[in-house]
């Protein structure tokens, strides 16, 4: 008998989220993977080379467990929940990618051009690769944690300073994709 899986509704992941977000503000605690870099560099000792590492990192060992689940939830429904790994996404945004040299748009949810293992033989995706992950880890620590926690987190808390962050993000993103993206490729 072959299983059939379908991505759940929305409503129910959801409502996981809301459920999960309610238990963490209950026992206080906020939800972040970027904050877990941070946790993860302290517990290696990073502490000893910079202050920013320097804190009781003992605390945040249970927000390392939510980044084992990510891992681990992520190879249980790749490996064993997915029937079909291409992207549903509107036919002109394929043609688009396509025609910017992403041949695998639409068929595969990253594209090979940048996350094949010959990205690290070309020069023009790993400056690419080199210099996002910068921007992230810069705009990460700059804004006070990463997209899942302010627009989770924060914004459950109803934090002012989360709104803006998540409107900077939104900004940022629209502009990479519509400005800059276009330029590189």
């Amino acid at each position: 008998m072959e299983w059939i899986y379908e991505p759940w509704p929305w409503y129910v992941s959801g409502f996981m989220i809301a459920l999960v977000m309610f238990l963490l503000i209950m026992v206080g605690k906020n939800f972040g993977m970027s904050g877990n870099l941070r946790t993860i560099c302290s517990i290696c000792g990073a502490g000893n080379k910079a202050d920013f590492f320097r804190f009781d990192c003992k605390a945040q060992r249970w927000n390392l467990i939510v980044v084992l689940g990510t891992m681990i939830g992520g190879y249980i429904a790749h490996e064993f929940l997915t029937v079909d790994s291409s992207v549903a996404i509107n036919p002109n945004t394929v043609n688009d990618l396509q025609a910017l040299g992403f041949e695998s748009a639409g068929k595969a949810y990253l594209p090979e051009t940048l996350f094949s293992l010959d990205a690290f033989t070309d020069i023009k995706s790993i400056s690419l690769l080199i210099i996002g992950g910068f921007f992230v880890g810069f705009g990460a620590r700059y804004a006070g944690g990463c997209t899942s926690g302010h627009a989770i987190s924060g914004l459950s808390n109803l934090q002012l300073p989360s709104l803006l962050a998540v409107i900077g993000f939104f900004i940022g993103g629209l502009l990479m994709i519509h400005v800059i993206f276009p330029l590189l490729f």
